[in-house]
């Protein structure tokens, strides 16, 4: 056997072991979509995601809402903070990480230590002073405190991943444009942002994706149903009196996930190349 045909076949058993354990990956979801097409009965009768009886039940009823408050109502209360939440995300974390990775000030080594240390802090610890706090300030059943600890680079972990990029990036660029008069802002605006756009997509795509799947930080916050994002209607769906409608359930999920993976996929070039850019210069 030839080198060339061992490498043929090196590469055929390569992408016949990536093809396979891409299937079991992606299995879940394929059996999902055919689930949220079968009776209640059927989705326990096998592994099997073809539904032989297809029926539209469970989109039918998915849309029924609650109290007159359909599946796409709740799902536009979820943008309403998602997509101010992840500007401002973005924002707040580029101008903060430039801060640290330019500048010299007073404290700048303590300041960057604390801001570390939060990352190793579970939120769930955070909880019960945000709440006592957001109480006090009348925020209460509003989307301020979901949206407000974003704007003031709450997010430690995305500062910390703009700082790592920002540190791969020639001061000489910057040193240029001062030398053609451009300010501060000037130069982030002009020289840095455009080199930061695969780190910025893949800041405000994580951002999006978290955001829109967030449980815990609504239910704690927001008392009123009518402000209730999709991910609490779901678990609002699930009555454990009757029994679950899985159908219903699986259904509404689907439809959920379809503006996140279209913004997925739309961004998906800046991602990649956000993550691997991360990968070599981290």
């Amino acid at each position: 056997m030839t080198r060339k045909t061992r490498g043929q076949l090196y590469t055929i058993l390569r992408y016949l072991v990536l093809i396979i354990v891409g299937f079991f990956m992606v299995y879940p979801l394929i059996w999902m979509v055919g689930a949220s097409f079968k009776t209640n009965g059927e989705i326990f009768s096998g592994v099997g995601f073809i539904p032989k009886a297809p029926t539209l039940d469970g989109y039918k009823k998915g849309f029924a809402g609650y109290e007159g408050m359909t599946l796409l109502y709740f799902m536009a209360n979820t943008y309403k903070f998602v997509i101010p939440k992840v500007i401002v995300t973005v924002i707040s974390a580029t101008i903060t990480a430039y801060g640290f990775a330019r500048f010299q000030f007073t404290g700048k080594k303590f300041s960057f230590a604390v801001l570390l240390s939060t990352l190793f802090l579970p939120q769930v610890v955070l909880n019960v002073p945000q709440y006592i706090l957001f109480d006090q300030l009348g925020w209460l059943d509003s989307y301020f405190p979901l949206i407000i600890p974003s704007m003031l680079a709450g997010d430690t972990y995305f500062v910390y991943m703009q700082i790592q990029f920002l540190r791969g990036i020639p001061k000489e660029l910057e040193e240029a444009a001062e030398i053609d008069g451009c300010g501060i802002m000037q130069r982030l605006w002009y020289v840095i942002v455009p080199i930061l756009k695969p780190s910025i997509v893949s800041c405000g795509l994580f951002q999006f994706m978290w955001a829109s799947n967030d449980f815990m930080g609504p239910l704690i916050y927001i008392n009123t149903v009518a402000k209730y994002p999709v991910s609490i209607f779901l678990r609002m769906s699930m009555d454990a009196d009757v029994g679950f409608e899985w159908n219903r359930v699986l259904a509404m999920s689907l439809i959920a996930m379809i503006p996140s993976l279209v913004v997925f996929f739309a961004a998906q070039d800046s991602f990649v190349e956000g993550i691997a850019a991360g990968g070599v210069k981290g």
